[in-house]
């Protein structure tokens, strides 16, 4: 169904980027961090070559938020098409310039990963042109120079995009017969094990610790939901969408854990 060319790669080449979101972004010590970084100040685990010293041990070194990270391929994009391939090492004058327009890129990015696979779901025909337009809206602002994209208003455009997801969700969603809907969207640490949940609408709902062991989650929309270490042993996920790899690596889960045929497995399953 989905017949537009991607310019862009949704999905990280890390080999390609300057590590920028080993630079660009903050983070604290935490459960997810092992010490505090402020943004623009490299993290001590990157080497010369921009790649992570500690890569294949993350979890076991503290640093759990790094494997739940997801630019969407705004890394490569922001250094490679932005910047054209000339580092924030090689030309200092532009490392606050670079480090500001990445995480805007991301949310672009972000924007066109969700556009893309709503426009690959067939209850989305009714909306597709209009999927099309906006997709390729952004995907000229990402093309823009930094200066450009530094002025951009993102909520604005993200609210535009947000309306046609909502109703490619509505569309989606609608072919669930007997629909179920959690109480609220603040289920932090909610015991929903064997729950039914097809077809529910679970955007922005924060699934923190939440005991999903067995639920039927088919069909659900979960669009900025919050499943750190939410219990997804033996829960169906599949139909599910605008779910993120990010999302599942966040959460907890097992071989009996059925997940969208996009997805991966984490390994610390």
């Amino acid at each position: 169904m989905n017949d537009h060319k991607l310019e862009n790669k949704l999905s990280p080449d890390c080999e390609s980027c300057f590590g920028l979101c080993c630079v660009a972004l903050p983070y604290a010590k935490s459960a997810d961090f092992a010490f505090d970084k402020i943004g623009g100040v490299p993290c001590t685990n990157l080497l010369k070559d921009f790649r992570c010293g500690i890569h294949n041990n993350l979890r076991d070194e503290g640093f759990k938020g790094c494997t739940v990270y997801e630019c969407f391929g705004a890394g490569q994009k922001v250094s490679q098409v932005t910047y054209r391939g000339l580092d924030w090492r090689v030309q200092p004058g532009t490392q606050k310039e670079m480090f500001d327009v990445f995480p805007i890129m991301q949310q672009l990015h972000e924007m066109l990963c969700y556009l893309d696979e709503a426009m690959e779901l067939e209850a989305a025909k009714p909306v597709y042109e209009q999927l099309l337009a906006i997709y390729e809206k952004t995907e000229q602002l990402t093309n823009l120079e930094a200066a450009e994209i530094l002025s951009l208003d993102i909520p604005v455009h993200r609210a535009e995009i947000n309306e046609l997801l909502l109703k490619t969700s509505d569309l989606v969603r609608s072919r669930v017969k007997n629909r179920k809907q959690p109480r609220g969207k603040n289920l932090f640490g909610a015991k929903l094990k064997g729950a039914n949940l097809k077809g529910a609408d679970l955007r922005g709902a924060l699934l923190i610790a939440a005991d999903l062991k067995g639920a039927d989650m088919r069909v659900c929309d979960f669009i900025g939901a919050d499943l750190r270490d939410a219990d997804l042993s033996g829960a169906n996920l599949e139909g599910s969408f605008f779910l993120t790899q990010a999302q599942i690596n966040s959460a907890k889960g097992n071989a009996e854990t059925k997940l969208p045929s996009s997805l991966k497995r984490p390994k610390h399953w």
